[in-house]
């Protein structure tokens, strides 16, 4: 019996296991039995026979055991109890997945004659089953699926129950997967499905959010078959465009922009494939919306760039057949008003869609009238360039270059000259807007990437010469990049546009911006790496005798433009031109050991040319620098470059004898390792003790980083050391262990301190002093300390010199700061807060009973600058969050006791500074369970001290009113930096509440006593600004309508105040409501100054029997203009609401 007999009569149900090994043998690829060879050659009746056997073999099997006993995935995923899947199941899903296998393949053999309906029942009820499937048989399900989607390929009956199967599965693996490339693919060739489904039905309403979904997928909208599927959605239903329209306007503020270019082309696929009432749809609901939204839209929302990128899109298919004539119509109507709108964003946006459209027209017009059309837009570019708006003049800019850029060939010349000439001779030198002046350099380079415009170009473009010195730096930026494309594109001599002179003079003196690009610009010029490195060199001198600053930021930034092989081997050619120059000055020593090539520049350098040598010498350093990391990157070139410079540099020290030869001399010797030039430390500690003291930084900053970066501080600190310890005139002090140095002939305690200065100032210095073993810092912390001594010496009455005293407080000053500095670089102790502790006892133990009872000025002023330096330092601590609790409060009963003594209010400001950091401190971190209740008394204790600190000002304004005066105006950024702080807090804390509660009543008591004062009607007025108050709380409210945070603390505090009745006379009254006059001149606390005016308007009206007196009565006078006042107020709070 052949294979094909036996396969047939396998296919019954008292055969099963026959049916299921024939299928295996199919399965195995090794077998020669293949269902695809066999099923062709049975005949039509035996193919009929096989599909009817098949179809009751389908039914029996699953009557036998229907999908209701199918053990599920929710049975066998339960946990930890085994179930146990019956035989008959495991037999039943292998014959529906032998009955899929012979089903598919006979699709692909049926014949045009062949009646298949009993194939079509068994596709029906596998329809029926699929989705009964166990989790374990999702293979079997996608043969299924596949089985499905090839019954619709064929265009088979029944076509349309299965290809939803399986075009409803197909679209929810897209949108569920992470990688749905393959499925897409499925889903492209299925999509005629759709068409079948009547979009108002149950199953289209079933499908739509999953086919929205795909618009949220980037990976839909890049994949070309994405893409394709995408368009079609348009074509099913005029509704369901709508839907996807405002979905993706949705989806668009997500998008990134790479993205959106390919959201436009499937718009326009969709567009180019429609027709009847689905383009009417597209047209109007879909691109003409988006014109719509590209004219509305404000610039600075996220979607506006990407639906102009959209736009862009078909702005860019006008060669195509229909665009222009779509264009046209949809532009029509919005487009041209647009153009004219009052609005100047809506008219620059439309400017920027017309000129990326021009010319806009239709097709089927006639010549002449599409020459009128262009003309009159032609005409509007010309208007759109003179807008009176400089954000349509600077859009107008942009949207000329690109209209001439792409229509140079069909404009007439004369309208592109009198085009160019606008923009070069009038917007290039716009005064009123940098912006235009801008763009019109920026959009330049548009029109040079056309090589039709050079020829024009070339001779318009040096007229805009001068606009290098513009005083706007992205004008300047603009103008050098428009200088780099005139070289890129060969369009002109750029340094006939702009001369050398100015470029090298702007080089000079402009930012990094600017200047790199000038670098760019003139890097050939002066650095030709296609050259020898002897022109190199050449053209490094040439640069320096015209412009040796420009030289400097040239070779600053020369790095950026080439490789840093090529800076080393111009530092070598530099060194080898300096060693030629000192052969040629007749050093036989030096030539004997460094021969070179005497011909080099000898007419044109010479050791006696000062200025040239040192900038020689300059730019090595400046071309080291630059690349420092790159050579330690590569010690084998690293160790060849020290080598050479260190061979030459005592003898550079020797013959540039100059201060400004010296100073790049040491900075380069700071480069090369120590060990190569051992004899350099002696001659650079030399220099640092022969100074004077008040010499200029510059003369000692080189020396000091040169001998950090050899490691070396310890010696400095040594020097500083020595020095300050010798000038302390005490005979009796130990001064064994102590290094001293040769031909020191005196000690000079001021330089040290400049040296200290500037350790501590800059990073470099400063972190390498603290990689110091802190043995070796401590006795400059002890000789600072000790200077202490002097200053109360100088208190007491002892005859010490003013240059010894300013030495001694900037000690006092210096010890502080290194006490900061140890603090923090060691913060497991509190050695050094311990030490800033007996400093701030002893100026409280020292200093302020001086500050209180002092006999002369100068006692006055040195006890006066030595509290405000303790509390700078204090702050400082605090500052950096190197002081703990203890510390603190420390400091709080410091300013106490200073604000305790007679003349505590001269160091007020400095209080208020260090008040602030405490404040900060305490505000800004949330303190532990266990820190809660001494954080409290902390706060409290501040805002009792601020209290203190507003009365002490008030009080000194009564006792002596310029003195007083005076103290606000020096009070007032503490007292601002301080009210800040109240951002740390909630808004009825203690903390704000305790503030607010004193600046309330201070500025009401402050104003209302000046209203007792008044002794005629006519001296009653409403003041207009804050200038009008008394000094007190003009200074408080001028501090705090800075801030409007601080303004609604403030009256919050005012309305609590006004609820707890605590104001209780007409004048206090009439104070609240001057302070709410000057507050409302801020619009952005309109709503709490009405309910306070409402309030004091209820309020006042207690004292209306006051109008019962005399009209010459001044607290009749008084409560009637504070009637008046609150009227104003009111109907001005009114106004925004109307």
């Amino acid at each position: 019996m052949s294979k094909r007999k036996q396969f047939l009569e396998s296919v019954h149900d008292e055969h099963v296991q026959d049916f299921l090994n024939f299928i295996k043998l199919h399965k195995d690829g090794a077998n020669p039995f293949d269902l695809a060879e066999v099923l062709p050659e049975l005949q039509r009746s035996q193919r009929q026979e096989l599909w009817e056997r098949q179809l009751k073999l389908l039914q029996h099997s699953l009557t036998a055991h229907p999908p209701e006993r199918w053990i599920t995935g929710a049975e066998e995923d339960a946990g930890d109890m085994e179930v146990e899947i019956s035989e008959e199941q495991i037999q039943t899903m292998a014959v529906i997945e032998g009955i899929t296998i012979v089903s598919t393949v006979s699709l692909e053999i049926l014949q045009e004659n062949d009646n298949y309906t009993s194939l079509l029942e068994c596709a029906q009820t596998l329809n029926c089953i699929e989705s009964a499937l166990p989790l374990s048989h999702t293979p079997l399900q996608q043969a299924i699926h596949w089985l499905f989607e090839c019954w619709w390929r064929q265009d088979l009956t029944g076509k349309e129950e299965l290809g939803w199967t399986a075009f409803l599965v197909c679209l929810e693996n897209t949108v569920t997967l992470e990688k749905p490339v393959s499925e897409l693919r499925r889903l492209c060739t299925q999509r005629e499905v759709l068409l079948s489904v009547d979009f108002a039905s149950e199953r289209g309403q079933q499908v739509i959010d999953p086919l929205l979904q795909c618009f949220f997928r980037p990976s839909h909208i890049k994949q070309e078959e994405g893409k394709r599927f995408l368009a079609f959605l348009f074509s099913w239903n005029d509704n369901f465009i709508r839907m996807i329209h405002e979905t993706i306007k949705n989806q668009l503020q997500f998008f990134p922009k790479t993205l959106s270019v390919h959201v436009a082309e499937i718009y326009f696929r969709a567009w180019r494939k429609a027709s009847g009432s689905f383009l009417e749809e597209i047209e109007s609901t879909c691109i003409q919306d988006l014109m719509q939204h590209a004219l509305l839209l404000h610039r600075n929302s996220p979607v506006h760039s990407k639906v102009r990128q959209i736009l862009n899109y078909f702005h860019k298919q006008k060669f195509r057949e229909g665009i222009d004539e779509m264009l046209h119509r949809l532009y029509k109507p919005i487009l041209w008003k647009a153009l004219k709108a009052t609005n100047a964003e809506v008219r620059a946006n439309a400017t920027l869609l017309f000129t990326e459209a021009f010319p806009i027209h239709d097709p089927s017009m006639s010549s002449e009238m599409v020459d009128q059309a262009v003309q009159k837009q032609l005409d509007l570019l010309f208007a759109l360039l003179d807008d009176p708006q400089p954000l349509v003049r600077s859009s107008a800019v942009l949207g000329v270059c690109s209209v001439l850029a792409r229509c140079w060939e069909v404009i007439p010349s004369t309208v592109i000259t009198d085009l160019l000439e606008k923009l070069i001779l009038q917007l290039a030198n716009d005064t009123s807007s940098p912006d235009v002046r801008c763009s019109v350099f920026m959009c330049m380079s548009i029109i040079l990437d056309n090589s039709l415009s050079h020829p024009l170009m070339e001779k318009l473009l040096p007229a805009l010469k001068s606009s290098l010195h513009d005083s706007s730096e992205k004008v300047r930026v603009a103008f050098v990049g428009m200088l780099l494309k005139i070289k890129a594109a060969r369009a002109a001599k750029f340094w006939k546009v702009c001369s050398l002179e100015h470029l090298l003079a702007r080089l000079e003196m402009d930012s990094p911006p600017v200047s790199k690009r000038i670098v760019n610009l003139l890097f050939n010029s002066f650095f030709p790496v296609n050259q020898s490195e002897t022109a190199w060199c050449e053209r490094c001198v040439t640069l320096i005798q015209t412009n040796p600053a420009a030289a400097r930021k040239f070779y600053q930034h020369a790095y950026l433009y080439t490789a840093p092989a090529n800076i080393v081997k111009l530092m070598l050619v530099i060194r080898k031109c300096l060693n030629v120059c000192i052969q040629n000055a007749g050093d036989d020593e030096f030539a004997s050991s460094n021969k070179e090539n005497s011909t080099m520049l000898e007419d044109v350098l010479s050791v006696q040319d000062t200025a040239s040598m040192a900038s020689l010498l300059e730019i090595l350093v400046i071309l080291w620098k630059s690349v420092q990391k790159s050579l330690i990157a590569n010690q084998e070139a690293f160790k060849y470059t020290t080598s050479k410079f260190a061979s030459v540099l005592p003898q550079y020290l020797k013959i540039f004898q100059e201060e400004r030869c010296k100073a790049p001399l040491i900075l380069l010797a700071s480069l090369i390792p120590a060990s190569s030039v051992p004899a350099l430390r002696s001659k650079v500690m030399s220099h640092l003790r022969s100074l004077k003291a008040g010499t200029a930084v510059t003369a000692y900053s080189q020396s000091v980083e040169c001998l950090c970066s050899w490691g070396q501080i310890s010696h400095i600190v040594e020097l500083i050391e020595s020095w300050l310890v010798e000038a302390i005139p005490q005979g009796d002090e130990d001064t064994s262990g102590k290094v001293h140095f040769d031909g020191l002939e005196e000690s000079k305690p001021d330089l040290g301190l400049d040296y200290l200065d500037y350790v501590l100032l800059h990073p470099k210095t400063r972190d390498c002093l603290f990689t110091l073993p802190l043995d070796q810092i401590r006795p400059l912390h002890k000789a600072l300390d000790k200077w202490k001594s002097l200053l109360f010496s100088s208190l007491s009455g002892a005859e010490v010199s003013v240059a010894v005293i300013e030495t001694a407080l900037r000690a006092f000053i210096f010890h502080g700061r290194l006490c900061i500095h140890l603090q923090h670089k060691y913060p497991e102790e509190r050695e050094f807060l311990k030490s800033l502790e007996h400093s701030v006892s002893w100026v409280e133990k020292r200093v302020l009973p001086f500050l209180a009872n002092s006999s002369s000025e100068q006692q006055l002023s040195l006890s006066r600058k030595t509290v405000e330096s303790c509390l700078t330092v204090c702050k400082d601590v605090l500052r950096v969050s190197v002081g703990d609790s203890d510390f603190r409060d420390h400091l709080l009963q410091h300013v106490a006791s200073v604000l305790q003594t007679e003349k505590g209010y001269l160091c007020i400001p400095h209080m208020l500074a260090l008040l602030t950091e405490v404040a900060q401190g305490c505000l800004s971190h949330k303190p532990e369970e266990e820190q809660e209740d001494q954080q409290s008394l902390t706060i409290r204790i501040l805002t009792n001290i601020f209290q203190k600190v507003v009365e002490i000002i008030a009080h000194r304004l009564r006792k002596d009113k310029e003195e007083g005066q005076e103290l606000c105006c020096s009070s007032e950024e503490a007292l601002y930096d301080f009210l800040l702080v109240t951002k740390f807090a909630s808004e009825r804390s203690e903390f704000i509440t305790g503030v607010f509660s004193s600046l309330c009543a201070a500025v009401i008591i402050d104003i209302s006593r000046t209203l007792q004062k008044i002794s005629h009607v006519e001296e009653v007025l409403t003041p207009e600004t804050v200038n009008d108050l008394p000094p007190l709380s003009n200074t408080i409210l001028k501090v705090m309508l800075s801030s409007p945070a601080v303004t609604r603390f403030f009256l919050s505090e005012m309305s609590s105040s006004i609820e707890s009745e605590a104001i209780d006379s007409i004048t206090q009254w009439a104070a609240v409501t001057h302070i709410l006059t000057i507050i409302k001149q801020s619009d952005a606390i309109i709503v709490e100054l009405k309910e306070i005016a409402l309030s004091v308007r209820r309020q006042i009206q207690n004292y209306y029997n006051i109008t019962a007196e005399n009209s010459d009565n001044i607290q009749r006078t008084i409560y009637e203009s504070t009637v008046r006042t609150l009227n104003d107020i009111l109907n001005q709070c009114q106004q925004p609401n109307s």
